[in-house]
């Protein structure tokens, strides 16, 4: 019973508070409701179109010819999608579709450019173990066709750049191998040009060289040994002819008239025994020569092709010597031989053997210069072997760096072949955007729902406020509690016909002064709203 009587006090309380409170709810929720309800419906609409983008990989297999450019597609398309919506990009975006008309007046060159950037959406939408394999490219706008047409401009764009980027890398990527190996050549060549020069200049201290070196060296070691023995030989010969001349002269005996003499000494025989002296002293170098060497040696072989050549030449001089005739005795008086002829005889001979003991010592001049120039080579060997191993390394190691760059240089232009023709991975637009039958924004169903709860509550905000700031009281038990006194009982309000009448006059004015500013809300709204696209950006939840 306590409880039905308490649940009927309420309820009688509450309905006081609607007698009392009635017009402010229904003006607050009427005034909200009105003002919301008008600029759900006058609101411009926004349209969205979407192309999609697929990621078509590279029809030649990598081991083939390798893709030029690297990196994840994911890295790639955020790659693209800065250069796609730079400032440049979007301001020739705008004045070619002709976008925001309105708010060019109102909005700064950066502000467009930011709307423009807001209302574009790149989002990848399909993944494999590689990566992204599509992306989808939205925009949104107020006419459908514009919307269309620049979802599917913005989607070429995409194609198109990554097209131009993969070339382009492609292209720098020859460009920049073509240069290093320009300079590695030119290095190379360098280098070349070094290691022929150090050859040409020091041909005969090349490691080649030392084996020819030591046996020229060999050669002539031996020969300067035979040219001393000469000498030594020469010398004898020459004391031997000197002690002759000391020996007194004996007379010859007398010739028979009518006999013959043998000629006196000529030139021809002073030259055979020059060169049987010269035959002997190569019979002596070949001996030399057959004990270190075998007999296909080339020296061997080359001397005795000398002593060939001379012990023809004397037999060709004895033959013309022989061959000569002999001087008859005159009959008249014999001839006597004179000792000054033999003496000038041993003359000529020692003079002979001077010569070629000097002809010996020059020849043993050139042989020591020779033997000096011939070991200064086998000492220079090894010194020459270190500058030459030196030079080699570093055109060994620059030479397989201009193989490797030339490799590179070689698949650097097959990818941008590959790049040129088409046939590395691409973008293609698979699904073209087309204009929407209808508006993506507003959602005016959502915004009526949301309109009639805003108005329900804020027309109980009024209320509870009213009462809260109204401080009269209205009931016995409210007097009750507000006072001491014995209350004795309740007079109900006595309405006079004057009264009914002024009661009716201000419920008409305020009715008309309600419509008329309900009328005023919605006319602000409607001119407020109307093509409001700031609004809608705040109201819908994409924007």
């Amino acid at each position: 019973m306590t409880d039905e009587i308490r649940r009927g006090e309420s309820v009688a309380k509450l309905v006081g508070i609607w007698e009392r409170r009635k017009w402010v709810a229904i003006l607050g929720f009427a005034a909200v409701f009105a003002i919301s309800a008008t600029a759900t419906f006058v609101l411009p609409k926004i349209y969205q179109s979407v192309a999609t983008v697929s990621i078509v990989g590279q029809q030649i297999p990598p081991d083939v010819a390798k893709p030029p450019v690297s990196g994840s597609p994911d890295a790639r398309l955020q790659t693209l999608s800065q250069e796609i919506l730079s400032r440049s990009r979007l301001d020739d975006l705008i004045r070619q579709f002709d976008l925001y008309p309105k708010g060019r007046t109102k909005l700064s060159a950066d502000a467009l450019v930011e709307r423009v950037r807001h209302d574009i959406e790149v989002k990848p939408i399909g993944f494999d173990r590689t990566g992204m394999t599509a992306f989808t490219v939205k925009y949104h706008g107020p006419d459908a066709e514009t919307v269309a047409t620049v979802a599917n401009t913005l989607a070429s764009y995409y194609v198109d750049e990554y097209t131009k980027v993969r070339e382009r890398q492609a292209k720098g990527v020859t460009e920049f191998v073509r240069a290093q190996l320009a300079d590695v050549k030119t290095t190379l060549e360098q280098q070349e040009r070094k290691i022929s020069e150090f050859k040409r200049q020091y041909h005969d201290e090349l490691p080649a060289e030392m084996e020819s070196n030591r046996q020229q060296l060999e050669r002539i070691t031996n020969q300067l040994r035979v040219n001393r023995e000469s000498q030594i030989r020469t010398r004898n010969q020459i004391e031997s002819v000197k002690s002759i001349q000391t020996i007194p002269m004996v007379p010859a005996p007398p010739t028979r008239p009518g006999s013959a003499v043998p000629a006196p000494s000529s030139p021809e025989t002073a030259q055979l025994n020059k060169l049987k002296q010269e035959l002997d002293k190569l019979r002596q170098e070949l001996d030399v020569l057959l004990a270190q060497y075998t007999d296909r040696h080339p020296d061997v072989i080359h001397k005795r092709r000398e002593i060939g050549a001379l012990e023809r030449k004397i037999a060709d001089l004895e033959r013309t010597i022989a061959e000569r005739p002999t001087m008859p005795v005159p009959l008249k008086e014999p001839v006597v031989p004179s000792p000054n002829s033999e003496a000038m005889r041993l003359e000529q001979v020692l003079a002979e053997l001077k010569a070629e003991l000097n002809s010996l010592m020059e020849a043993e001049a050139k042989l020591a210069a020779e033997s000096a120039k011939y070991q200064a080579r086998v000492n220079s060997t090894p010194r020459r072997d270190v500058e030459l191993q030196a030079l080699s390394r570093d055109y060994d190691s620059t030479r397989e760096l201009y193989r490797t760059l030339l490799k590179r240089y070689q698949e650097a232009q097959l990818a941008e072949s590959l790049e040129r023709g088409q046939k590395s991975e691409q973008f293609r637009i698979t699904d073209r955007a087309v204009p929407a039958t209808s508006p993506s924004a507003p959602n005016r169903s959502r915004l009526l729902l949301m309109s009639l709860a805003l108005s329900a509550g804020l027309a109980v905000a009024l209320v509870l406020l009213a009462e809260q700031l109204d401080t009269s009281v209205h009931t016995i038990d409210e007097l009750r509690a507000v006072t001491t006194f014995p209350v004795l009982g309740a007079i109900p309000r006595i309405v006079t016909e004057a009264d009914a009448r002024r009661r009716w006059r201000r419920v008409s004015f305020a009715t008309v002064g309600a419509i008329c500013g309900l009328v005023l809300l919605v006319g602000s709204t409607y001119y407020l709203t109307a093509g409001n696209e700031e609004l809608l950006r705040i109201l819908s939840w994409r924007f």
